[in-house]
């Protein structure tokens, strides 16, 4: 104890030194105004911020003694890296001269490289050209070609393969694709790529933080706006923001339409009854409509005392739309041809999503931090299934599902971060309440009323011995449920983490990453509701589910060298009892339901191969991999193997810029269903000026048959289904964009933690 005391003392005492410096332009040797000057943590937390005066000088006060690494850069000229180990007394770097090469200044190690690995994430620096050729955030992540991520820029989708979840993130605060569309390239410091997120991040497979400037005064303001000229396709949006001292207030608005009149679905159906007879049949879909509308609005206050305090409140609100999912066709039977029906399938939904968002975080002394945060959230959904069969205008089955759904949930977490020299122990609990109040009518009155929550606590420590990273985490779930009329259950599971990386050489590591993570049953599984399908068949959910562990091992080896980056991955997951579909007879119908089942295995391995930016002009991307599935069922067994690959290109000449894009399926194979991966390719040509961008994009150009792929393997209903948008094919799409900013002075504060809720806790129905 007296020696803590001693230390606190000693850390308390330490005198605060002082880093400036003069920016200059390397081939003329003129002052650089404005330009960044970036002073951060070796494990990438911001420390401090400004820009240059008119005459190239900049000057960082009261920083503590540590290490760091100060990143200087500006539009048009090569960043630079400083790293400043030991640093203990006040430093100053004269002419440091932005130019296209490295250079070395006496006392500082200067890189050009603009990516590290750490053992938990990629800290990501882009380039001057990268950053001139995007106009958003999502467009600057297609640039960065980061292994993993599938970026679609025509139409402004960031997913992975299989449908793992993106948690996005701007200075560590959780927001949505909208809020990454309207960021500045000019404005990113750097990207890190959590593509091993820690246990804080609960089930994301991928985190992607975007570390922003914070102005102290001006602002910004931006539309994004894509349409196409032949079909009813758009994605539009605006956003702004306005900085005065220690405040900030900011506004994105955005608006989605698509309008199909040429969708369809082909499907083939096998039934096996009671009695052992079978019944195989066809149904040739027919031209019909799918219309969709998306809003969403953000608006958000924040207050900053740079390394001191951080308040943050958000309003989000999000509406969906979709008045027509047409399907219609013959359905006939396929040993007798003669016996067929005619078949509608209409689907229409709605729902409303308003959410608050609080948070505070608090910097304490001897490099301490606290977070609070806390998210309210209610979905309201509505939704409307509408199905016929008939022959000779005679109505043989007629089905009209109704559902009305209202949740209401809580999330809360704190979390404590203490930096210990080069490493850093967190720790933090996370609570989650949900309620849910929702009415089924299908010829019968269902009403459920049920309750979730879910506790989490758990604590991390990260370190570095030699070349070796490494991070040990520990977890405890609690899991709860309960429903009316209905048994729920408690649960309590233990979720440890280890992450162990070698640094073999400069460029060259090689990563174990360990973790048993826990996955609770959705609400919508749990009603104890009925839906009629078809004349067939009857979907069930089972208030019985249990939650379950998934066990997960990776091993990676990364390689850079020069232009040439390698990634070559590969994973095996376990996940005993997992909730998974089934289907049996019952009563001369074929019931649909979910159940927890013996198990769930997978063998993935996935290589990348990147070659630049070459001369700052070309680079290529390339990935080709492998899923191996192992699905055993309380009553079946099926294995399915998947290849997959795809394909990147990036060239940039002057305002020029041209992207191509080709993706096969990755498909995913979950009980007894394969929901089948896109199929795609697109090309673009923007170009830009200034602060403005335009686009000519293609999607699909060399093809004229869009389609997804679904099948299910079960032996009492399999199906293999294709559902057909011929409009998204060969589709011609235009982008303009316009960004302007004021009054550019920098300051730091980012947020650490931020949750959301986005399951409406409703069953659906439908094929």
């Amino acid at each position: 104890m007296i020696m803590l005391l001693f230390s606190v003392v000693v850390m308390g005492l330490a005198q605060s030194v002082e880093i400036k410096g003069i920016v200059k332009e390397a081939k003329n040797g003129e002052a650089l105004e404005f330009a960044n000057v970036i002073l951060q943590t070796t494990d990438s937390v911001f420390i401090s911020g400004i820009t240059t005066d008119e005459r190239g000088r900049f000057s960082l006060n009261q920083i503590q003694p540590g290490n760091y690494l100060l990143v200087v850069s500006s539009m048009g000229y090569e960043s630079q890296c400083f790293t400043l180990n030991g640093l203990n007394r006040p430093v100053t770097l004269e002419d440091i001269l932005l130019e296209d090469s490295s250079m070395a200044l006496e006392g500082v190690t200067v890189t050009a490289s603009n990516q590290t690995s750490r053992s938990d994430k990629k800290i990501v620096f882009p380039t001057d050209r990268q950053i001139e050729a995007s106009t958003n955030g999502l467009n600057l992540l297609q640039q960065l070609m980061l292994p993993k991520l599938q970026i679609n820029p025509l139409f402004n989708e960031i997913a992975l393969p299989g449908g793992g979840e993106i948690q996005l993130r701007i200075n560590g605060a959780k927001v949505e694709l909208q809020e990454i569309l309207a960021l500045q390239p000019a404005e990113i410091i750097r990207i890190e790529y959590h593509d091993n997120p820690g246990l804080r991040y609960g089930n994301a497979e991928v985190v992607l933080d975007y570390i922003v400037h914070r102005p102290e005064t001006g602002g910004s303001f931006g539309v994004d706006l894509s349409d196409s000229p032949i079909i009813a396709w758009g994605n539009n949006f605006v956003h702004g923001k306005v900085n005065h001292k220690k405040s900030e207030f900011s506004m994105n608005y955005g608006i989605s339409h698509r309008d199909f009149y040429k969708i369809y679905r082909n499907n083939e159906e096998s039934f096996l009854f009671e009695d052992g007879s079978t019944l195989q049949r066809k149904e040739d879909g027919e031209h019909s409509r799918a219309r969709m509308n998306w809003q969403h609005l953000n608006a958000t206050y924040s207050f900053n005392q740079p390394d001191k305090m951080l308040f943050n409140a958000t309003v989000r609100y999000y509406n969906n739309n979709q008045p027509h999912f047409d399907y219609k066709g013959n359905l006939y039977n396929i040993q007798d041809p003669a016996d067929r029906v005619y078949m509608i399938d209409n689907s229409a939904e709605e729902w409303h999503r308003p959410a608050l968002d609080l948070y505070y975080q608090q910097s304490l002394p001897n490099d301490q931090t606290i977070v609070i945060n806390a998210v309210g959230t209610y979905n309201y959904a509505n939704s409307e299934r509408f199905y016929q069969e008939s022959r000779e205008d005679v109505l043989l089955t007629d089905i009209n599902n109704l559902v009305t759904g209202k949740k209401y949930s809580i999330i809360g977490e704190g979390i404590y971060e203490k930096k210990l020299g080069s490493n850093r122990l967190s720790g933090g609990i996370r609570y989650t309440h949900s309620f849910s109040d929702n009415e089924y009518r299908n010829g019968y009155n269902y009403i459920t009323k049920m309750d979730q929550s879910e506790t989490f606590l758990y604590a991390e420590f990260t370190g570095k011995a030699k070349k070796l990273d490494y991070t040990l985490g520990v977890g405890m779930t609690r899991s709860w449920f309960g429903q009316e009329n209905v048994d729920g259950y408690q649960y309590y599971t233990f979720n440890p983490r280890l992450v162990l990386q070698y640094n073999i050489m400069q460029g060259s590591s090689i990563r174990l990453n360990a973790n048993i993570s826990n996955s609770a049953p959705s609400l919508s599984n749990l009603s104890a509701v009925e839906q009629v399908i078809d004349s067939l068949q009857i979907q069930r959910g089972n208030p019985n589910l249990n939650p379950y562990l998934r066990y997960r091992t990776e091993l990676t080896y990364e390689l850079q060298k020069g232009m040439f980056y390698g990634n070559l991955w590969g994973t095996y997951e376990y996940q005993p009892k997992a909730i998974m579909d089934e289907k049996f007879l019952e009563n001369g119908k074929i019931i649909q339901t979910w159940d927890n089942q013996k198990d769930w295995q997978r063998l993935a391995s996935r290589l990348t191969v990147r070659v630049g930016p070459w001369k700052e002009v070309l680079q290529v991307s390339l990935t080709g991999g492998v899923n191996h599935y192992m699905s055993h069922g309380n009553s079946y067994s099926h294995t399915y193997t998947n290849w997959f690959s795809n394909i990147s290109m990036s060239a940039t000449y002057k305002k020029f810029m041209l992207a191509m894009g080709m993706e096969t399926n990755w498909n995913w194979f979950y009980g007894e269903t394969m929901s089948g991966g896109e199929n795609i390719h697109y090309a673009m040509l923007r170009y830009s000026h200034k602060n403005l961008a335009f686009t000519v994009g293609a999607f699909n150009p060399f093809v004229n048959n869009y389609k997804m792929e679904t099948e299910n393997w079960s032996k009492y209903a399999s199906y293999k289904r294709a559902l057909h948008t011929d409009e998204i094919s060969r589709m011609l799409l235009l982008q303009f964009s316009y960004n302007f900013s004021f009054g550019r002075t920098f300051k730091g504060g980012s947020k650490r933690i931020s949750n959301s809720d986005d399951d409406s806790g409703v069953m659906s129905s439908g094929k």
